[in-house]
């Protein structure tokens, strides 16, 4: 009988209403018809909208409280013996030294955008640094630089990642256990680590990455639920100001840029396809995107480098890297206006085109080998060892005397010439001997040739072959007028040109660069010109011309493709460089610095570092399965649940992939560090792939597998950490930490 009888539920309690309001308290917005959904779209809403926290962070009080917990243990992490070592560490040679030519003012050019060394100056500058610390060696003692100040600019945003790893997560719709691990795993990845304890820009680098990727989701979730509202704004202005400070650290943050750039692309396709949508509405979403996501980046990173030229307003010895023409606007290197002509007898300077445009010049010291003549060189800095006189070589008698007793006469295209040394009496000559470094056959050695009083030999004549002059200046094309006119100097014995190349010249020629006569020669490294010119005939009021000083724009762009060119140049190889298949395996590190016994070299944590890598590769393996069981009729993607994990996971694989592919095609000089943001989309993406796996298991079962894997993370941290923070290691130790053979740390 008791198997036919329904149990009765319990009444309600005594003293208290079932229902103390209406039966529905909550009105259903989300239940529209037809046409209050055609109405909603047209306003840009989305259709089925529900209760919405601000950029879709639905944490509750606990979980603010365990992000302190994580902060503080992140600050432990970072900030623990943050002075040790006292001496400069790795390329705190290169970024401590530009904070003190920013705090000098001296001009400098390095590869990377300013913003993260701007941050770095600006702590030093604050706790009272003077710049005169020379930052020339690693493992130098610090004296009177506030390092620690310095140091922590990245070894605080080094700490902010961490929460901003959790709440990317959790805003990408995961679980607080899921955001808790990965908060964790970045907290003790020991590459991380290293690279945040120093005075170098790949922290600032990693935090504005995650700012942006975070900044990203934030707004995508405000766009899922309701447009052109102002979190929505705000959210979107967010993400491109990210953008901007992120390139605004190193070019590496284009990939963050086409990382945002894909995912926008699909949102507005995905706009496009929807009938729904009108077309207005449409260009109103493209136009908001395109000021937010383009302009603004591009604006603060215009400015960030407005500062750095504002800053940066002396000569330094970045100079020899611009042009003549930007080299003028820095203080210390304006010149006087110079007479526009150049007649026989003219005192000049001669700029090479290209190469950065140093100066023809020579000093009183011989080749030792060769002519063993006199040296030619390149130049880059104004002496008085750069000034020449030109004289006509047909000229009857001493052609270098005989030209005070004529009239002015202009030197024409064509015009076989003679070019004296001032300072040495010596004449710029050229024959059939090799060059000291470019020993090869199509190449002639230049060398200065003669004594006071010898009117020279043929091999000390030259050929001027105009080239190009100024368009509104017609006579710069007949003959040489001082800036205006390019041209290339023939020797008239041999047919070879007057040529240089970014070639060093060893010690005994103070490295400066290669001046040769090369029948072969590339036209851009055989074109000069005439920057200064003084003729003691010339009256006082004669024409005269002087460098248009570029303005900010054309600075800009100058600078621009001189970082551009340097970068790629960068191709020679380090002891510690590394290719980017063996990123990912964690094959190699970078030997920071060595001293006592201690080593501070920069190594992930094996077990994260491997992880990530795995999630990476079994996301790929899993998607592609995906494909083709599409392609064969089964209907996956019909499950939410396939979905909101195929696009969760997608997301980060598209920023782990174009945060490293784009590696394989670069010749330069590739460090185990160029991982470090494509590192943080694989850890992301490794928590997330956890989240999925343990989506069906109960919330004590997930934690508990949470708690094994960072038990064994802080295991491998610990393990390791001797060379992440310098600490006393015993040789046994080290060599047993040693677990693949390509480890070349050392006791």
């Amino acid at each position: 009988m008791s198997g036919s009888v329904r149990a009765r539920r319990q009444p309600s309690p005594p003293g208290k209403l079932a229902h103390s309001g209406p039966r529905f308290p909550h009105s259903r917005h989300d239940h529209l018809d037809a046409d209050q959904r055609r109405e909603a779209v047209s306003k840009g809403l989305r259709p089925g909208r529900k209760a919405h926290a601000f950029g879709g962070l639905n944490l509750a009080p606990a979980e603010w409280r365990l992000l302190v917990v994580i902060l503080i243990v992140a600050g432990f992490v970072r900030l623990f013996r943050i002075s040790q070592p006292n001496s400069v560490v790795f390329d705190e040679v290169h970024f401590g030294k530009f904070a003190s030519r920013y705090i000098k003012s001296s001009y400098f050019v390095d590869v990377h955008p300013p913003l993260a060394k701007l941050l770095i100056t600006l702590a030093g500058w604050l706790s009272g640094y003077d710049g005169n610390f020379d930052f020339k060696d690693i493992a130098k003692l610090y004296e009177n630089v506030p390092y620690v100040s310095m140091r922590m600019v990245p070894a605080l945003m080094g700490i902010a990642t961490v929460p901003l790893a959790y709440l990317t997560l959790r805003a990408l719709d995961c679980r607080v256990t899921t955001a808790l691990l990965a908060s964790l795993f970045i907290t003790f990845e020991n590459g991380l680590i290293t690279q945040s304890r120093h005075i170098l820009l790949d922290s600032p680098l990693v935090f504005f990455t995650a700012l942006t990727t975070f900044s990203w989701t934030a707004f995508c979730n405000e766009d899922h639920y309701e447009p052109f509202t102002e979190s929505w704004w705000a959210w979107l202005t967010m993400t491109g100001l990210s953008l901007g400070a992120v390139v605004s650290c190193k070019w590496v943050g284009l990939f963050t840029i086409a990382t945002i750039g894909l995912g926008t692309l699909r949102q507005l396709w995905t706009l496009l396809g929807d009938l729904r949508v009108p077309a207005r509405l449409w260009i109103k979403h493209f136009v908001a995107r395109a000021i937010c996501l383009i302009l603004i980046p591009v604006i603060f990173y215009m400015s960030m480098f407005g500062i750095h030229f504002l800053i940066l307003s002396n000569s330094g010895d970045g100079d020899g890297f611009m042009s003549s023409e930007f080299q003028h606007t820095l203080r210390g290197r304006g010149m006087a206006d110079t007479f526009v002509d150049v007649a026989v007898g003219s005192e000049i300077t001669i700029r090479h085109i290209n190469t950065q445009g140093g100066y023809l010049h020579s000093h009183p010291h011989s080749y030792p080998g060769g002519s063993k003549q006199q040296q030619i060189t390149l130049y880059p800095h104004r002496d008085s060892n750069n000034e020449w006189r030109i004289v006509n070589a047909t000229a009857e008698g001493d052609p270098y005397t005989s030209w005070m007793d004529e009239d002015i006469s202009y030197i024409p295209n064509g015009a076989r010439v003679k070019i004296r040394h001032i300072q040495t009496d010596k004449s710029l000559h050229s024959h059939d001997v090799r060059p000291p470094v470019s020993d090869v056959d199509f190449q002639n050695e230049v060398s200065g040739y003669g004594i006071p009083g010898y009117a020279g030999d043929a091999n000390d004549d030259w050929i001027v072959e105009i080239y190009k002059g100024d368009k509104k200046d017609r006579e710069s094309l007949k003959r040489l007028r001082t800036l205006r006119t390019q041209f290339r100097l023939r020797h008239a014995m041999t047919g070879c040109y007057l040529f240089s190349h970014k070639v060093k010249l060893p010690d005994w020629a103070y490295e400066q660069q290669e001046v040769t006569c090369n029948k072969q020669a590339v036209l851009a490294n055989s074109l000069w010109y005439v920057e200064t010119s003084q003729h003691p005939k010339f009256p006082a009021d004669a024409p005269k011309v002087n460098y248009k000083l570029p303005g900010f724009f054309a600075k800009f762009w100058e600078l621009q493709k001189v970082m551009w060119a340097t970068n790629a140049g960068l191709t020679d190889r380090h002891t510690y460089d590394s290719r980017p298949d063996a990123w990912p395996r964690l094959r190699r590190g970078i030997n920071f610095w060595v001293k006592d016994h201690r080593q501070i070299y920069l190594l992930g944590n094996p077990i994260i570092w491997w992880l990530s890598t795995a999630a990476v590769f079994t996301y790929a393996v899993v998607r592609g399965c995906l494909i083709l069981r599409a392609q064969r009729g089964y209907r996956d993607f019909d499950s939410t649940k396939v979905v909101k994990y195929d696009t969760l996971c997608g997301f980060l694989f598209v920023g782990w992939a174009l945060h490293y592919l784009p590696f394989y095609l670069m010749g330069r000089q590739l460090f185990l560090h160029h991982y470090l943001p494509a590192l943080y989309f694989a850890i992301l993406l490794a928590s997330s792939v956890f989240d999925l796996v343990t989506s069906t298991l109960r919330p004590r079962i997930r934690l508990q597998i949470a708690a094994v894997l960072l038990v064994v993370a802080i295991w491998n941290y610990t393990y390791f950490s001797p060379i992440a923070y310098g600490l006393p290691w015993t040789k046994a130790k080290c060599n047993k930490a040693r677990w693949l053979k390509t480890w070349d740390f050392s006791w």
